[in-house]
């Protein structure tokens, strides 16, 4: 066995601001071709599929969010709270009870009830980005579409009401800059202000939902609520709190890169047009490709072996999912295609294991949903600038994406 200290390992710096679109892409083809192992800032990342399923899959691999707490200084308040009733930091019984009493509601068929509403929010959209008469247009993407229709979708999913789905979107920005390193140390006093008005918020709107029951999530976990000591109020509180967080920001970056690389690569749009059944498809393959959460963090709880390395006891292993899900069995795993059946190797994007995406068949849907109402209207669909890209130590999505449309 050899300590992973002991190695030498190529060095890659993720945290690198200027690591962004192709200039990205260019580095982490370089690294990965130097081994399946690199050496992070803060810990180790690896680069392959095997070994990403490997630590996301461990039960000796946790999210290190109190880590960051602890790093970060954050002790009590607010966004400490969250933090310590953040799922993705509850680990054994208390994160399968409370897991158990959320998935019901986000099976593939469950979420079917929210496939009219989607249709409805994206024919809006719609009509707000097309001027009356016009044959053509050009737009922001992520201002007409990618950003508004998931903050409407998860108002919809939580059972608030539509004229809340702005502030939504606010609050599941800054919410989710926790998770980023950089963003915690310039933004701390953002991020505790919107956790602070988001938490009166979901206390609000819980207790409007037990007064008045609806067909959503909020109303499921309320019931569960008043049966017993299943789930109590706070913990209540912080499950509506994590289905905000993890359903607006991710949808949105996740679809505005498929939209990205469907006009760059006319083929694949002309393809989605002729054939309607390709958008399912077509999520996974720019859930492949273009990850929204390129690099996930795992710290560990024991000493972990694998491939006869050694990680110690408090290593911090990043998993990286952009060349985790090019590490294709067959195929090229470097090119975009919606035809190619790359869906038969799960994509990485909403990780793996116990801790695996809550809201992935919801996302999928919807981002399915959109591609599918827009192949049947956009008859041209091509880049009118530069994207804009965000950075890839958070969500990364797209700030900007100008396209050249035709009706």
């Amino acid at each position: 066995m050899t300590d992973v200290a002991e190695l030498d390992l190529p060095a890659f710096d993720h945290t690198d601001g200027s690591l962004r679109g192709a200039d990205f892409h260019a580095a982490m083809r370089a690294v990965s071709g130097e081994g399946w192992l690199a050496q992070g800032p803060f810990g180790y990342i690896t680069l392959d599929r095997d070994a990403g399923e490997f630590f996301l899959r461990s039960r000796d691999a946790i999210f290190p969010g109190m880590k960051i707490a602890e790093i970060f200084g954050v002790a009590d308040g607010p966004l400490h709270e969250e933090m310590v009733r953040n799922i993705l930091h509850i680990n054994g019984q208390d994160h399968a009870r409370l897991r158990g009493l959320v998935n019901p509601s986000l099976t593939p068929r469950a979420v079917e009830r929210y496939r009219p509403a989607m249709q409805r929010f994206l024919a809006e959209l719609l009509d707000d980005a097309r001027s009356e008469g016009a044959s053509e247009a050009e737009l922001d993407f992520v201002a007409a579409f990618a950003k508004p229709y998931p903050s409407r979708v998860i108002a919809s999913v939580m059972g608030a009401p539509l004229t809340d789905a702005p502030r939504l979107h606010r609050w599941s920005n800054w919410i989710q800059r926790q998770f980023d390193a950089i963003a915690m140390a310039g933004e701390r006093e953002g991020i505790e202000a919107a956790v602070a008005e988001f938490y009166e918020y979901a206390a609000d709107l819980v207790a409007a939902r037990r007064r008045e029951p609806g067909d959503d999530i909020v109303s499921l976990l309320v019931q569960a609520e008043e049966q017993g000591d299943r789930l109590s109020d706070v913990e209540c509180v912080n499950l509506v709190f994590n289905i905000l967080v993890g359903g607006v920001d991710t949808t949105q970056a996740q679809l505005a890169h498929a939209v990205r690389l469907l006009s760059e690569h006319p083929d694949q749009w002309a393809a989605l047009r002729a054939d309607p059944s390709l958008a399912g498809p077509a999520v996974e393959e720019s859930l492949r490709y273009e990850p929204i959460t390129p690099f996930t963090a795992r710290i560990l709880t024991a000493d972990v072996t694998y491939r006869d390395v050694t990680f110690p006891r408090d290593t911090i292993v990043m998993v990286c999912a952009f060349t985790g899900n090019r590490d294709l069995p067959a195929g090229d795993g470097d090119t975009f295609d919606i035809t190619a059946g790359h869906d038969a190797a799960r994509p990485l994007t909403f990780g793996a294991g116990i801790h695996y995406c809550l809201g992935a068949n919801l996302a999928r849907l919807e981002l399915t949903e959109a591609l599918t109402f827009l192949a049947a209207r956009f008859s041209r669909l091509e880049p009118a600038g530069d994207p804009e890209y965000e950075s890839i130590t958070g969500i990364y999505g797209l700030a900007a994406l100008p396209l050249r449309i035709a009706f």
